[in-house]
């Protein structure tokens, strides 16, 4: 059995970078058998190893990659951890508003781990385009103001520790890949903002973060457990750059009202794009109209495009009810994936119209 494995299931801290070098060496090259990564991903997924493995854990994968030499300056991440309360996707709602503001947003996200339908699987529906190379996002971001970045920006190790325990599926793990998946990707980012909901190992999560400082980074938390800002919660937000804990209590910039059924996802796997298309048009109810504006805001607070909350706010919901958040989606939208939603929004008219 591999040290790193056996130091993980013995529950032994401290396990140095050169061990897990040794482990990821060792995948790549076919030495391993199935059961140890198995062992790995399931240890990693039950009980979170200590401070310092974890920091090594991180590095061991970050020097296996090519330096980024690029720099997007102003532009943010938003993603979240999963794991809360069922909703909506909140945060890829809120990176569209957010774009339309004038934030420069560069998300990342996976497919469901935890739940039903991941960001990635929602763009899938919607016919939006992951980049596919730095060149790529750059690209997107210059002729969008949003892009929306690809697996390239993981370290392949996970591609290869995935396909190691095929045919198992990876949910089962999916409380480690989503807890530290925001801390994976490699982007030249001036600040990221993740939500931790109340699965997520909240003090492990800050006490990494504040060893990385690279960009500027918000772990937004709230008395409700959910992995965003919510209006109607007490939400707090730590930062990694020594600035004083940001507090947005119930009702502070939004109203206070509304609970998790008016954040409900859609009911069903077809209906998800027009359950989102209608968020991000404002016609969805004021609750959800006011979570993704308030979600929107911070980015462009994080970013330092608006340094005020209230204007932040105010300016998110003037892209949401002029249209030009539900603009910037369709505008991203493969053709036949829009000319699908116009057919239908057509038929519905005539519907309705007797």
């Amino acid at each position: 059995m591999h040290a790193a494995v056996a130091a993980l299931l013995d529950q032994r801290s401290g396990i140095e970078q050169e061990t897990w070098r040794s482990f990821w060496d060792q995948l790549g090259a076919g030495d391993l058998d199935r059961g140890e990564s198995v062992a790995l991903l399931t240890s990693l997924a039950t009980r979170l190893p200590d401070h310092d493995s974890l920091r090594t854990l991180l590095a061991s994968l970050n020097e296996r990659r090519e330096p980024v030499t690029d720099s997007w300056p102003g532009s943010v991440n938003i993603v979240g951890t999963g794991g809360g309360p069922k909703t909506f996707n909140i945060s890829t709602a809120s990176a569209f508003v957010a774009a339309a503001m004038g934030v420069r947003v560069v998300k990342t996200g996976s497919r469901a781990y935890t739940s039903s339908v991941g960001s990635v699987d929602l763009l899938d529906r919607l016919g939006v385009t992951l980049t596919r190379s730095y060149r790529h996002t750059e690209d997107t971001l210059e002729r969008y103001g949003i892009a929306f970045a690809g697996p390239f920006v993981y370290p392949a190790e996970l591609t290869k520790l995935a396909r190691s325990v095929m045919p198992m599926s990876l949910k089962p793990f999916g409380r480690f890949l989503n807890a530290f998946g925001p801390f994976l990707a490699a982007l030249p980012v001036t600040a990221q903002v993740t939500g931790v909901s109340v699965h997520a190992p909240q003090a492990e999560l800050r006490r990494l973060v504040s060893t990385l400082r690279d960009r500027r980074i918000w772990l937004v938390t709230n008395d409700s457990g959910a992995d965003e800002l919510l209006g109607f919660a007490d939400n707090v937000v730590y930062t990694n750059d020594d600035t004083t804990m940001i507090r947005v209590w119930a009702g502070r910039f939004t109203s206070d009202a509304g609970t998790f059924e008016d954040l409900a996802p859609a009911k069903d796997l077809d209906s998800v794009v027009d359950h989102f298309l209608a968020v991000i048009s404002g016609q969805a109810g004021p609750v959800a109209t006011e979570t993704i504006c308030l979600n929107a805001a911070a980015l462009a607070v994080a970013t330092g495009h608006i340094e005020d909350w209230e204007t932040a706010v105010a300016a998110a919901q003037e892209a949401v009810r002029d249209g030009e958040a539900r603009a910037l989606v369709d505008k991203m939208r493969a053709p036949a994936q829009r000319k699908l939603t116009l057919v239908k929004d057509a038929r519905g008219d005539v519907a309705a119209h007797g």
